[in-house]
């Protein structure tokens, strides 16, 4: 008996440069959608009442971070769910600073981030590779915007929606 091989959809755009200059919009499950990000009582009250829970926290202070580590980087909105992460980032490469060019691309940061976070909780929190879009216009980003600003008060209807 022959065991035939599982082939991965290719999570990229084929052919697409990610560090083009340019917004980004991202989305990171937690390892097997755990409920890792928020208190466990905290989808039962209204998205008002939620609390991070402490690995909710450390993920938040890696996504404030990324733009300390990354001069070129810039995480213009995000918001934590209790077991994905939302983001909007933008990359601006070829900044001068101190004589230097800074360049980077969406893959090394998301390496980072997701390398900081679990180190930082003691155990592997995510789950293998992200789910990106590319932003192409304002009208794409502020929809976008609406998505991360409103996805926490329909979490229960979201996709990812687990307890």
């Amino acid at each position: 008996m022959k065991i035939q091989k599982r082939h991965r959809k290719p999570n990229r755009l084929k052919d697409y440069d990610y560090s083009n200059n340019g917004s980004y919009f991202l989305t990171i499950c937690s390892c097997k959608r755990q409920y890792l990000f928020w208190e466990k009582d905290s989808a039962l009250y209204p998205f008002q009442a939620q609390k991070l829970s402490r690995i909710g926290n450390i993920v938040e202070s890696g996504i404030l971070n990324i733009d300390k580590h990354y001069t070129n980087v810039h995480i213009d909105n995000y918001v934590i769910m209790p077991n994905h992460v939302h983001l909007i980032l933008t990359i601006q490469n070829g900044i001068e600073k101190n004589d230097s060019v800074y360049a980077t691309d969406v893959s090394n940061v998301i390496k980072q981030f997701k390398g900081y976070a679990s180190k930082r909780a003691g155990a592997i929190i995510w789950q293998k590779s992200y789910h990106d879009h590319v932003i192409r216009n304002e009208k794409d980003y502020l929809k976008i915007w609406e998505y991360i600003e409103n996805n926490p008060y329909r979490w229960k209807e979201d996709c990812l929606f687990c307890l």
